[in-house]
């Protein structure tokens, strides 16, 4: 291997983190990585929204350049609003998880898995629901707290037990406010949301209307059928009684919602505008999710809102509290290395119950959009109860025992799950013959077993691994008609679409579940498979720690690694070659030369990004197939972002050109090519295309045939010879070839390396345009912490002993 350092990525924002010190973040290789055009997460880039909406808007109310409906912020030239927040990063390209547009689900009209995900989804948020009204007042840490924060609390528990608060909050006096008809209430469409609209979109009567006052006030008439279907019936009206609810539209900046708000309103409109603070509260705690933030601490908030010119940030948070479109929360902060600035601290004398030596514990204020924090709640309490329930006898102990002291390296991990209900494992590529272990072991002693992988690579890996393995642990030969352990995607688990289905109480129909790539929960999607488990159930979360982590807000897996609640088994097998040898030293942040006899590793330099697709055309075309014997077929391409002179965008065309010329008729779609397709936000599918009929375009994808409707194509399919990191994890390739263009320095971190360079099997290239910053990245810049409440919510419930 060349000893030359290697490249970086591109337009990333620093961001206001949250710091070491608080509960529920961490600075490990975990939360948002640092890196890319991929905002709030590289590429959790689902390609919803995405420069599809490139064609919905090009200028804006203010007059100035607007970004499509579903470019990025930071491509908009807002690249400071998610860092602002406190969010990590600056959402980019606006194909980022939670960057859909809505919608962006199944094709419409057609029952398919993602309509299924997402009606499981429905299920979860209806759970959740019911879980809000059962609430009797405000999570409470049972601290003490003085100022504003207790004002803010004291609020908050008036407006939760349906009375109004007695005096303004903050001690300011309360803002006047403007009589309008209460909006249609819909959640924005962030990471996992289900479509806003039905299956057939809003009413072409009512996006006329829409396209009307949206005309009226500058704003692009293209955005006509999103607002539409956010807002629902009565949008119009909405609209022209508080037109900042445009803000709710992907990809619609403030300053933008301003300008709409004045063409409408007029000397009416005003910076201190009740409905302008809600919005843009609303508006920053989503764009902390998209960072990957469950929720924000309340003086970071206050600050935020602050420089997006709110004249009174505390009554804007009051407005949205008391309006129920976001919730407060108090956590007490046990750890002693808790952040001074996030505590509020009594001056009043203790002598209140609970308040311990005399001493007040710290406590930090948090405010979360409602579906976030209570799915995190859901998932605490799902997780408390698999920690806290004996799992379901089957086979003896002296069974377990004898089936682990015959499985090697994975017996450590056999022991754990036998007599624990949740068991997290840990490791790389290699360490996944263990759980392979532990499934033939749990189904030879009679356990329903199932394995559930991120994507379907992932998935297709697992099984294979299954189908090659054998050992004692095999079926006897007097039950030839019992299957094995099988391999799922965890969305086609939780939609019915794979996997054991759902027994006659809705829960999975099985006994043990191995989640493959659990890094890559987030708290939606864990919490409804927390609430998917039947009691007796055994669950093990199974990963690599330093990978990139999920498109969406929270950090399941690092959360619960670092609570402690339950067994933890760290594996001990290594990758092997070469490659194995450069992963595992950027994972502990060390970029070391590494011996490449069979040219396991190249180091390409280049200075332009003009040069970096030029050298990276060549190298899939020719120079992998010529001298290491892998057709560009099996070639993956990974680059930081999907914008930028070699981004995804710019690499898909120069590949298309080379390796699969044409017209591209059909949306810019030929057969033949290489595609990645998002049914839902944070998934991608590769694939290709086999033809292009009435009907929409017809896609091979993981051995399935999915056809995507003509109206979207543009919104759900990418070209695939080129990847960003986050679209790649969970898959491997034969060949990979990492691209770092110059303008990609800033966004490099060592999750985002670390995953990128794992993806390769037998080869690595690396396009290196970044001199030293690659190195700089690997030891010096560990993924962004996120701030999540996972951990305070399970400390009560559980003894942290395990």
């Amino acid at each position: 291997m060349s000893t030359e350092p290697e490249a970086a990525a591109e337009e990333t924002a620093d961001a206001v983190g949250p710091g070491p010190g608080a509960p529920g973040t961490t600075d490990g290789p975990d939360a948002a990585h640092g890196g890319s055009t991929a905002a709030a997460h590289d590429g959790a880039e689902t390609t919803t929204a995405r420069d599809g909406a490139e064609t919905a808007a090009r200028s804006g109310p203010t007059g100035g350049t607007t970004a499509a409906a579903g470019d990025s912020a930071a491509e908009a030239g807002d690249g400071a609003s998610a860092e602002e927040a406190g969010t990590g990063e600056a959402t980019t390209d606006g194909t980022d998880a939670g960057t859909d547009a809505p919608g962006d689900a199944a094709a419409a009209g057609e029952k398919s898995e993602a309509e299924a995900e997402l009606a499981a989804q429905r299920v979860e948020r209806e759970r959740i629901e019911r879980r809000k009204a059962e609430r009797q007042g405000p999570v409470d840490a049972g601290a003490k707290l003085s100022g504003t924060a207790a004002d803010l609390l004291a609020a908050v528990r008036a407006v939760e037990s349906g009375e109004k608060p007695a005096a303004p909050v903050f001690g300011a006096p309360e803002p006047t406010r403007r009589p309008a008809p209460e909006p249609a209430r819909q959640p924005r469409p962030a990471v996992s949301a289900e479509p806003v609209a039905a299956p057939g979109g809003p009413a072409p009567e009512a996006v006329q209307t829409v396209r009307r006052v949206l005309a009226e006030g500058g704003a692009p008439e293209a955005l006509a059928p999103q607002t539409a279907a956010l807002l629902g019936e009565g949008a119009e009206g909405a609209l022209r009684a508080d037109p900042w609810q445009l803000l709710r539209v992907t990809g619609v900046r403030p300053d933008q919602a301003d300008g709409f708000a004045r063409a409408l309103l007029g000397a009416e409109c005003g910076p201190d505008d009740e409905r302008r603070g809600r919005a843009v509260t609303v508006w920053l705690l989503e764009q902390a999710a998209l960072a990957g933030h469950t929720a924000l601490e309340l003086p970071r908030l206050t600050e935020t809102l602050a420089r997006r010119g709110v004249p009174d940030p505390e009554a804007a948070v009051q407005s949205t509290l008391a309006e129920g479109e976001a919730l407060a929360f108090q956590d007490a902060l046990e750890e002693p290395g808790g952040r001074a600035e996030s505590v509020p601290r009594s001056t009043q004398d203790t002598g209140e119950e609970g308040a311990g030596d005399g001493e007040e514990r710290p406590v930090r204020v948090l405010v979360g959009l409602e579906r976030y924090a209570l799915a995190e709640e859901s998932l605490a309490d799902g997780l408390a109860r698999l920690v806290n329930s004996a799992p379901k006898q089957d086979g003896s102990a002296a069974d377990w025992e004898q089936a682990a002291a015959a499985q090697g390296s994975a017996a450590e991990l056999i022991r754990a799950v036998a007599g624990h209900g949740l068991v997290l494992h840990t490791g790389g590529e290699a360490s996944l013959a263990e759980p392979a272990a532990l499934l033939r072991t749990a189904h030879a002693l009679g356990l329903r077993a199932w394995a559930a992988a991120h994507g379907p690579l992932g998935r297709d890996r697992f099984a294979a691994l299954l189908d090659a393995s054998s050992g004692p642990a095999e079926p006897s030969s007097a039950e030839p008609a019992r299957t094995g352990p099988a391999a799922v995607t965890l969305a086609g688990l939780l939609s019915g679409a794979e996997g054991p289905g759902r027994d006659a109480e809705g829960t999975l129909d099985l006994d043990l579940l191995v989640v493959l790539d659990a890094p890559q929960l987030d708290v939606e999607s864990a919490a409804l498979l927390a609430e998917s488990l039947p009691d007796g159930a055994r669950l093990v979360l199974a990963g690599d720690p330093a990978v990139l982590w999920s498109a969406g807000p929270g950090r399941v897996f690092a959360d619960l690694l670092a609570a402690r609640v339950c067994p933890q088994v760290a594996s001990r097998r290594p990758d092997p070659g070469t490659l194995g040898e450069l992963v595992s030293g950027i994972g502990i942040g060390e970029l070391g030369q590494v011996e490449a006899p069979g040219k396991e590793v190249v180091i390409v330099p280049v200075r332009e990004a003009a040069e970096a697709v030029h050298r990276t055309v060549q190298l899939v075309a020719d120079s992998v197939p010529r001298a290491i014997g892998v057709p560009a077929e099996d070639t993956q391409v990974i680059t930081p972002g999907h914008g930028g002179a070699a981004g995804t965008r710019a690499l898909n065309a120069a590949l298309k050109e080379r390796l699969n010329p044409g017209p591209g008729r059909f949306g810019g779609f030929d057969p033949g090519d290489r595609v990645a397709y998002s049914p839902a936000p944070g998934r991608t599918l590769p694939g290709r295309v086999t033809k292009a009929e009435a009907d929409g375009l017809h896609l091979a994808c993981a051995g399935e045939t999915v056809v995507v409707p003509r109206d979207r194509v543009e919104q759900s399919v990418r070209h695939g010879w080129a990847l960003t990191a986050h679209q790649a994890v969970g898959g491997r390739w034969p060949a990979v070839v990492v691209v770092l263009p110059g303008d990609a320095a800033q966004g490099l971190s060592r999750p985002w390396v670390y995953t990128a360079f794992g993806r390769a099997a037998r080869h690595l290239s690396v396009v290196h345009g970044v001199e030293q910053a690659l190195p700089r990245a690997v030891a010096e810049v560990p993924a962004k912490p996120r701030t999540t409440r996972l951990p305070v919510l399970l400390a009560p419930q559980v003894s942290t002993d395990a």
